[in-house]
């Protein structure tokens, strides 16, 4: 009797677990998705360009779908309506971000990386109300300007002496000076002289090898229990980087530092002065935790890698500006997110701590939303009829992202996009090198966080000929 007993309780105890297994599958249910293999889940189905591959399995499986990658269940949408969803509906719930092992280091320091906290609120509320207003960008306007002029300069002698320009490392030059005036109004290459090419190559080493070691596939990442040992170094070799490049800007702070002591000093007005005076005048808590000047620094320079006041009545460059972006997309899966308890998204459960991407390269070529997906058309955004805007709002086009978690830095990308654009087109025609044929010239991109050409792109400028 005792022995049937027992028989009886294990099967009862069996039939209840199966129950509530059985209950917890059909309340969480997951988006559909491509069938995981064992341990590695879906790795293998992403490829060296995850954009690409996610943007193919989400016209098999829909716009939105969950993978496997490694132990890390991952949600993916790719239409204008699931990204509303998650960036402006449910932003609450998705607003904390997963954090890649590499970038372990900025998880209290980086704005775009931080968590959500009074802090992170109070450091968004000084980027959006001191150093992205409009009257703090208007104020630094000729700095910009003067920048630009110095691109011209540069690309005109290339003309004169039949030179093609390398548009990737010109336009990187100029952006670096942009943001260095824009922040601390000096260059951080200033000429063509050794010493400046040799900051300009380190700089560009640094922000080249943070971008690249937090962009590639990382086995912490996939499986949480390899992250102590950090089996490919990747978390190493971003935090020396970081490291090198807060140690840039800590020089540049303690010489500003020291030029305000003498009584002799004229206020510049830029970034690291306002960040200054907000430090001691306004005794700003956040801003008097070790180094935080510097992180605060380090996030703009890396995502920002006379015209300015005539953007409004260029409407074709802006077309052309919004159509770069609807193609080739900066950060085409935007920064990830988390979900922070479940939520059901079209239907489905995205469960609690699940990360999640918004695939704007497949809304981008979305041929349900656009025509001709695949070609350039600035000529789609002109017209009264179509007044979509990179401003968050319009889900389409959101090279930015959206909801709480936007980019605060846009408002200068913007303008420093379109009067470098708009002075280059303005300035010269421009023709690509001998043999290179628009059909036949490489297109292919460098995946990491950020989206690079494979192949660099090179034009010769020419002398426009009035007719």
């Amino acid at each position: 009797m005792d022995f049937l007993s027992g028989i009886l309780l294990f099967l009862c105890l069996i039939s209840c677990f199966l129950i509530q297994a059985l209950h917890r599958r059909t309340r969480v249910r997951l988006p559909p998705g491509p069938k995981p293999f064992p341990l590695v889940g879906n790795l293998f189905d992403l490829g060296d360009k995850p954009h690409i591959s996610l943007t193919n399995l989400s016209q098999h499986y829909g716009s939105i779908m969950s993978l496997k990658l490694g132990q890390i269940t991952t949600v993916v949408v790719s239409s204008p309506t699931m990204a509303k969803e998650i960036l402006r509906i449910y932003d609450h719930l998705f607003c904390n971000r997963t954090i890649p092992d590499a970038l372990r280091v900025l998880i209290d320091n980086s704005l775009p990386w931080m968590p959500v906290s009074p802090r992170w609120r109070n450091l968004r509320k000084i980027c959006t109300s001191q150093l992205f207003a409009t009257r703090v960008l208007d104020a630094n306007k000729e700095n910009r300007r003067e920048k630009v002029q110095e691109l011209i300069a540069s690309v005109n002698d290339n003309m004169i002496k039949g030179l093609a320009v390398d548009i990737g490392k010109a336009a990187f030059i100029t952006s670096l000076n942009l943001l260095s005036r824009t922040i601390f109004s000096v260059d951080l290459a200033d000429d063509d002289s050794s010493s400046s090419n040799e900051i300009t190559k380190e700089f560009k080493k640094i922000s080249t090898g943070m971008l690249e070691e937090a962009g590639k596939p990382n086995l912490g990442d996939f499986f949480p229990v390899l992250k102590k040992i950090d089996p490919q170094g990747r978390r190493r070799r971003f935090t020396n980087h970081y490291n090198k490049m807060l140690g840039l800007f800590e020089s540049v702070i303690k010489q500003r530092l020291e030029f305000r002591k003498g009584d002799d000093y004229v206020a510049s007005n830029d970034m690291l002065d306002t960040l200054i005076d907000l430090r001691e005048e306004e005794n700003e808590e956040d801003l008097n935790n070790p180094k935080v000047i510097e992180h605060l620094l380090s996030a703009l320079f890396v995502a920002g890698t006379e015209q300015e006041s005539n953007i409004a009545r260029l409407p074709y460059l802006q077309a052309i500006i919004k159509e770069t972006f609807r193609l080739r997309p900066v950060a085409p899966l935007l920064l990830p997110r988390k979900a922070e308890t479940d939520v059901e998204i079209g239907g489905y459960i995205v469960p609690k701590g699940a990360q999640v991407l918004v695939n704007i390269w497949a809304i981008g070529r979305d041929p349900s939303i656009w025509d001709n997906p695949n070609s350039f058309m600035p000529e789609r955004f002109l017209g009264s009829d179509n007044q979509i805007d990179v401003m968050g709002n319009n889900f389409e086009l959101i090279p930015f992202g959206s909801g709480r978690r936007i980019c605060p830095g846009l408002p200068l990308a913007m303008r420093m996009l379109h009067l470098m654009m708009g002075s280059l087109i303005n300035c010269f025609d421009w023709k690509l090198e001998d043999g290179v044929l628009p059909e036949t010239m490489n297109l292919e991109d460098k995946f990491s966080i950020s989206l690079q050409m494979a192949q660099p792109l090179k034009a010769v400028p020419k002398e426009i000929v009035m007719e």
